[in-house]
């Protein structure tokens, strides 16, 4: 007998930030884009940190949702200037504190043994 191989269909997800544009986001806005155009399990998450936000926004009459840090007034100015289309700000069900997002630990040094 054969072995019949599923191929999975990969998505490519439509991307509305440039590079360049999601790195001055932080300069010009104080946000940053954690998901987008994510689905709602990827926006949903609970790696996230608790200050994170799910935008949800219409492109050519499709919703679509990110996941945001940042106030929800700058969100909101960020969004508008680039779609002008938003239909609502939560807040995200991220469990991880704001400080210790993004934190490695890394090795700890060995410590010396006395003699």
């Amino acid at each position: 007998m054969s072995a019949v191989k599923e191929e999975k269909k990969v998505e490519k997800k439509e991307t509305f930030w440039t590079t360049t544009e999601k790195e001055s986001l932080k300069e010009k806005y104080g946000c940053e884009i954690l998901v987008e155009n994510g689905s709602p399990a990827e926006v949903q998450t609970r790696e996230a940190p608790t200050d994170a936000s799910i935008i949800t926004y219409t492109v050519d009459g499709k919703e679509h949702q990110d996941l945001v840090r940042g106030t929800r007034v700058k969100m909101f100015d960020m969004y508008y200037d680039k779609f002008t289309n938003v239909k609502r700000i939560e807040y995200g069900l991220g469990n991880v504190k704001p400080n210790l997002w993004g934190y490695d630990g890394g090795a700890s040094p060995k410590k010396k043994k006395r003699k």
